[in-house]
This record gives structure tokens, sequence and C-alpha cells, in this order.
């Protein structure tokens, strides 16, 4: 399996806040913000595993500013991490006023996602090649991530169901 660059697989979505996106105050809820994090994330994983992908974690969301009715939400896709079987993707979103042309970065959102066949079974993925800094940076903050990941779910002692 031939590994891939970063760019090969980033996803750019744009979506239009209407009323029915929005809680009380006009402001995009949190609940319809993540959903399409989610699909953008997994559009990203997707393209680079060339598989279905299925969402393990979703970790560090965060919200610097709301997002309102009328405005478009502009999200970036790319992938941080590769393992054997699982990724990281980064989401990062923007609000834009189409009227003035204002742009504002609201949200960032780190998405696990792990490769999967038709029977639900894990599937390995390409590895990524990282060409910039920038790139580098991130794969080792990721790695950092994961590792707090893999910590918090053996300490989780989760009982099973």
């Amino acid at each position: 399996m031939e590994a891939k660059k970063i760019s090969d697989s980033m996803i750019e979505m744009r979506e239009l806040v209407l009323p029915n996106d929005a809680n009380i105050l006009g402001n995009l809820l949190g609940g319809r913000l993540l959903h399409w994090v989610d699909v953008a994330g997994a559009m990203a994983a997707s393209r680079h595993a060339k598989s279905i992908v299925a969402t393990v974690s979703i970790d560090s969301v965060e919200f610097k500013h709301p997002v309102k009715v009328g405005e478009m939400i502009l999200l970036k896709a790319r992938l941080t991490w590769v393992g054997r079987t699982s990724m990281e993707v980064l989401v990062e979103v923007c609000s834009e006023n189409y009227l003035s042309g204002e742009t504002i970065f609201t949200n960032r959102a780190y998405i696990t996602f792990v490769a999967v066949d038709e029977n639900n079974k894990p599937v390995p993925v390409p590895g990524l090649i990282l060409e910039t800094e920038e790139e580098i940076r991130e794969n080792k903050e990721a790695i950092k991530r994961r590792e707090q990941r893999l910590l918090r779910r053996s300490a989780s002692g989760m009982p099973n169901c």
C-alpha cells in the first residue's frame, strides 16, 4: 500500500446556516456543527483510506466564536496522523458573512476514524507523507494526542454492557 500526501485527501465543505440549524439566540447549534465536522472529517479519512470509515473519538473541540443564521461556514479537513487502521483528522471551521466578506475562525476539532470493510472489520490504511514543517509539527502533536487518548481509554474503567 503506497503512502499518500496530506494534500491528496484534504476536503473543503461549505454549509449555509439556516434557522433550523440554530438555537433560540440565532446561533448555530453545537450539535449541528459537530455533525458537519464529523462529515467533513469522514470524507477526508475515507478519501485517504479509500474505505468506509467509522468515528472512534472526537476530542479537543473548541468553540471560539458563534456563527449566526445566514452566515456560511467553511470546513477544512486534513489528516494529521495515520496508524495501521486508524487516522486522526483535523477539521477547522471559519464563518463567512457573504454580504460583508468578513471571515472569522470559529472552531477546531480533532477526530479519530478507523477504516473498516463491509463487515465492519478494521482494514489497513496507507501511510502519510509529511511534506512541510507544519505537517511534521502537527503529526508530532497528533502522536501525543493519541497517547493521551489511549491512556484515557485504559484508565476509564468503563463497564461492559
